[in-house]
C-alpha cells in the first residue's frame, strides 16, 4: 500500500493517526458532457476506464457501463486483484488485462502521465481521455453520473434515468447516509486502530443497515418503486458483505443474510441482466485477504462462504 508524493512513489499507509480510517479526496474531477459544453464531449472510442473487479467504488462504474450497454463505447482495463507494495498492476491472470491504451505495467504510471507531480492515492476507477491523454475523473460518484446520461447517444440499452429531477433530494439523502455509515463505514471499522473507533464505526453501520432493512420491508427500492443510483451505490457494499466485510473487517454483529429484506434486495439487484457478470467473488476475496497484510498477515484467502445470489428474491409482491 502506498501513494505518490510529488510524483514519487512512497510506502505511505492510510491516515489512522486519530485511530480511525480517513479516506483521501479524489483529485481529478473534470466532467464529460453529451454536448461538449464542459470541454469534454462524449464520443465513442474516446474514453477508457481503469478498474478493479474487487473494488466496490470501481464496481459502480462497471454496473452502469453494463446496464447502459456502453461496452463498445468505453473500453476497459482491469488490474490484478492483489494490490501489493507497488500498488495496482496490470497482468495476464484470468479476468485481468494488460493496459491496452498506455502500455503501463503499473496503474501509477497512468497517474504520472496525467500529472508528473501528482500527490495522492492511485485509485480505481479512473476515466482516461485518449484525445487529451489525461485522466478526466477518478471519483466514482462523478463517473456514474456521466455514464447515466451523457453517453445516451451511444448506449445500446435504454435505461431509465437513475438520477431524475423529481427524486434528487431523496437520492442525495440516501447517498450521504449510505456513504458515511455503510460504504465507508466498513472501511472505518476494518482499518480502525483503536477499539473505540472500531466500535463506533460498527455500531453506526448496523444502525443504518437495520434502518434500511425496515425501509425495504415496505418499499421495493430505496426511493420507492423506482431503481436509482442510490441502490447501486449500496449494492456494491452489500454484495461483498458476507464474503469480506463480515469477517475480514470484523463487521460481524450480523451477516447480510440475517436481514430478510436486505438479502432479498441484494439478490434482486444481482439478478438484473448484466449485473452478475460484473461480480467476481474470487477477485473480491483475493484482493481483501491478500492485500491488507496488517489485517490478515498470513494472506490466506478463505474458501467460503457459499453464497447463492441466484436464489429467488421474493420481492415481486412489493410492486
Amino acid at each position: 500500500m502506498g501513494m505518490l508524493v510529488n510524483g514519487v512513489w512512497q510506502d505511505v499507509g492510510y491516515d489512522t493517526k486519530s485511530g480511525e480510517f480517513m479516506r483521501n479526496e479524489s483529485v481529478f474531477r473534470d466532467r464529460v458532457t453529451a454536448d461538449g459544453s464542459s470541454g469534454l464531449r462524449a464520443e465513442p472510442g474516446r474514453y477508457h476506464l481503469y478498474v478493479s473487479l474487487a473494488c466496490p467504488w470501481a464496481h459502480r462504474t462497471l454496473i452502469l457501463r453494463a446496464l447502459k450497454g456502453l461496452d463498445e463505447t468505453i473500453s476497459l482495463s482491469v488490474v490484478d486483484p492483489y494490490m501489493g507494495p507497488e500498488g495496482w498492476r496490470f497482468g495476464d491472470r484470468p479476468d485481468c488485462t494488460r493496459d491496452s491504451v498506455n502500455g503501463a505495467a503499473l496503474l501509477r504510471e497512468i497517474y504520472l502521465k496525467a500529472r508528473r507531480d501528482y500527490t495522492g492515492r492511485v485509485s480505481v476507477p479512473a476515466l482516461w481521455d485518449r484525445k487529451t491523454a489525461t485522466i478526466v475523473n477518478n471519483e466514482s460518484a462523478d463517473i456514474i453520473r456521466m455514464l447515466n446520461r451523457e453517453f445516451d447517444a451511444y448506449a445500446s440499452r435504454d435505461l431509465p434515468d437513475l438520477y431524475p429531477d423529481s427524486l434528487r433530494s431523496e437520492i442525495d439523502r440516501w447517498n450521504d447516509l449510505i456513504y458515511r455509515s455503510v460504504n465507508n463505514g466498513v472501511y472505518r471499522a476494518g482499518f480502525a486502530v483503536t477499539q473505540d473507533k472500531y466500535e463506533t464505526a460498527v455500531r453506526s453501520l448496523f444502525e443504518t443497515l437495520n434502518s434500511i432493512e425496515e425501509h425495504l420491508g415496505r418499499h421495493r427500492y430505496l426511493c420507492g418503486a423506482r431503481l436509482t443510483e442510490a441502490d447501486w451505490r449500496l449494492f456494491t457494499t452489500l454484495v461483498r458483505f458476507d464474503a469480506v466485510y463480515h469477517g475480514h473487517f470484523k463487521c460481524n454483529l450480523q451477516r447480510l443474510s440475517d436481514f430478510p429484506s436486505l438479502w432479498g434486495y441484494t439478490r434482486e439487484l444481482y439478478q438484473i441482466p448484466g449485473v452478475a457478470a460484473t461480480v467476481d467473488m474470487r477477485q473480491i476475496k483475493e484482493h481483501y485477504y491478500r492485500s491488507h497484510a496488517r489485517i490478515n498477515p498470513t494472506g490466506i484467502v478463505p474458501l467460503g462462504p457459499t453464497i447463492d445470489f441466484g436464489a429467488p428474491h421474493g420481492r415481486e409482491f412489493l410492486g
